[in-house]
């Protein structure tokens, strides 16, 4: 396996980009009421927000997007191919996120997952994210910068 590498995504990284978000999220977007469509509007993202790609070689693995606004900064996507699980993928996306959202003068990062993924929530805790609310199945957390 070549090394991660992590860069800004292009337009032509949407289609890959949206079968790796389908790809993480297939084993809960079934099974799990109230899941938006988390590929929605990828294209959107990548030309309006802050967008990044994990690469295995030339393949893409992973990716993150970060939305920065007048409300503040929200990670409002992450994921990962999950054959390339395990390897720090995630953990090196939400760094670059973190530093981005930090470096343009954010002091928290918000996100929302969904209630019964739990170890989804678990993964945020572990780097550091804290439960500040609950609405339905929406779990926000938040992360001091």
């Amino acid at each position: 396996m070549a090394e991660i590498a992590i860069r800004p995504a292009t337009a032509t990284d949407a289609d890959p980009l949206r079968r790796v978000i389908g790809r993480a999220y297939a084993s809960c977007r079934d099974r799990l009421s109230g899941m938006p469509d988390v590929t929605a509007g990828l294209g959107d993202d990548i030309r309006n927000n802050h967008v990044w790609v994990a690469e295995d070689g030339r393949e893409i693995v992973g990716g993150v997007v970060l939305v920065l606004d007048t409300r503040g900064a929200k990670l409002a996507n992450l994921a990962v191919d999950p054959n390339s699980g395990g390897r720090g993928i995630g953990r090196a996306l939400i760094a670059r996120v973190e530093r981005v959202a930090r470096d343009r003068g954010h002091a928290t990062l918000g996100l929302v997952t969904h209630a019964a993924m739990a170890d989804v929530q678990a993964f945020y805790a572990r780097l550091g994210w804290v439960e500040t609310g609950r609405d339905g199945v929406r779990v926000r957390m938040t992360k001091r910068l």
